[in-house]
């Protein structure tokens, strides 16, 4: 099975360089159309099983580039949930000592102020996609950066962890799974998104 993983589109928080997660941005008006326009030139699976981690940015990504096709929501897909941390910028955070304890050391350990650590986000993660996997069937996941780059990283380790495997808005990741075991993956789509 292929199991495609693609992440949502620009919104508000990304252009303006904001840290945020839970808090449930749409996309802007213009990734929208750059999505519908990346849909059209193809590149996107066509497959039968159709996820999204429900938040709004996922669920409009999903319409521009799938339309109406039936999907269900992954609420174990969400992205981190950033605590304290949400919606700031790191002009606004730079000099906070929990921002600063939080950047240093673990990465995936460190767990920020009321919220999560990448870790469990990675746990949870990984736990929504197993029913997927264990079907056997191709499948799209519209999804968050983070959660991707977790998920790879898991599955394919690497030195530079998440941060090797997130993607831009808009693209992702194909993985082939024999059975449970992850073989191999690619990028998605195969140009570039720009």
């Amino acid at each position: 099975m292929i199991l495609y993983l693609i992440r949502h589109g620009a919104t508000e928080g990304t252009e303006r360089g904001l840290y945020y997660g839970a808090t449930d941005l749409p996309i802007t008006a213009e990734s929208e159309r750059e999505l519908r326009e990346l849909a059209e030139k193809g590149g996107y699976p066509a497959v039968k099983k159709h996820y999204t981690s429900g938040m709004k940015r996922a669920e409009q990504s999903f319409a521009a580039l799938y339309g109406d096709t039936p999907h269900e929501a992954l609420p174990g897909m969400r992205e981190i949930d950033l605590g304290e941390f949400e919606m700031r910028s790191y002009e606004e955070l730079k000099n906070d000592p929990k921002f600063i304890e939080w950047c240093t050391g673990d990465n995936e350990k460190n767990v920020c102020p009321g919220g999560e650590s990448g870790e469990q986000v990675t746990r949870r993660a990984l736990e929504a996609l197993k029913p997927i996997i264990e079907a056997g069937e191709d499948a799209v996941v519209i999804t968050h950066g983070g959660v991707i780059g977790g998920v790879l990283a898991k599955l394919f380790p690497n030195p530079n962890g998440r941060f090797a495997f997130t993607p831009g808005t808009g693209t992702g990741y194909a993985v082939r799974f024999e059975g449970a075991e992850p073989i191999e993956y690619h990028r998605i789509p195969e140009y570039e998104n720009e």
